[in-house]
């Protein structure tokens, strides 16, 4: 199945769902009518219980999200104006960050600002050899604004963190990696097969323990070790008492591989 917006490319593969920013002339750059076709798409993929992979990347050799789209921003005037983009890009990212979908982020090229800050929200990331990351909001007289210093001084060292904000330098695919913020370099010609591969056995688990072990990771977070604890135990009950831990358990004691229905 394959679905099209004026900016968006969105298609099911079997399991994995794909979406495609689709601006390959404009870097991928966000704009508010591209964030709103992408939590469209990603809504129509969260409702499909066929998907259980989500993948984006973006359209182009150049570009995964070259970052927002800085002639819709100059043609901002005045604060209700910029509030309303930073309201869209505040929520959908974080309908992406929750999503409980597994996501999978393929960097097919620069992602730089808001390009950083969408990756920053997703589960996995693969990145392309040639590929670049950064936080160049600074050269602009501006910070990163959508998620961005927030979700950035959580995924690597703050003294990094802040050396990327305040430079606003790019980063190679590989120093991404070393940093822990993309999870494997992969050479540009081989990285859609990759990303497919790792969907593909992710689309393989069962669907329900996906979404209950992400939300055990996300909610966990945001607590203190002991409170962590006693959810992940509450957490653990839920999924022991599943018709998907029974066929695993099974599975295994009868040799062969578990067919999981998501109940």
């Amino acid at each position: 199945m394959t679905l099209h917006t004026d900016n968006i490319l969105t298609e099911i593969k079997q399991r994995i769902g794909i979406i495609t920013i689709n601006r390959p002339h404009q870097l991928n750059a966000l704009d508010v009518a591209t964030l709103e076709q992408m939590e469209q798409a990603l809504t129509t993929l969260e409702g499909d219980p066929g998907v259980h992979v989500i993948m984006i990347t973006g359209a182009g050799d150049k570009a995964f999200v070259a970052g927002g789209d800085i002639v819709d921003l100059n043609s901002r005037q005045g604060l209700a104006h910029y509030n309303e983009f930073a309201e869209v890009i505040h929520r959908v990212f974080r309908r992406f960050e929750n999503s409980d979908k597994p996501t999978i982020g393929v960097i097919n090229g620069w992602a730089l600002g808001g390009g950083t800050e969408l990756l920053l929200t997703l589960d996995i990331r693969l990145i392309a050899e040639e590929a670049r990351i950064g936080l160049p909001e600074i050269t602009l007289g501006l910070f990163p604004g959508a998620g961005g210093t927030q979700r950035v001084i959580r995924q690597m060292p703050l003294c990094r963190a802040k050396e990327l904000m305040f430079t606003g330098d790019q980063i190679t695919a590989q120093e991404a990696v070393a940093l822990g913020l993309c999870n494997h370099s992969v050479p540009r010609a081989a990285l859609m097969d990759e990303a497919l591969a790792m969907a593909a056995r992710i689309a393989d688990k069962s669907p329900l323990v996906l979404k209950l072990l992400k939300r055990n990771l996300r909610h966990g977070a945001e607590m203190p070790l002991g409170a962590a604890l006693a959810h992940e135990q509450a957490m653990i009950g839920l999924v022991l008492d599943t018709r998907d831990a029974h066929e695993g358990c099974r599975a295994f004691l009868e040799k062969r591989k578990a067919d999981f229905k998501g109940a």
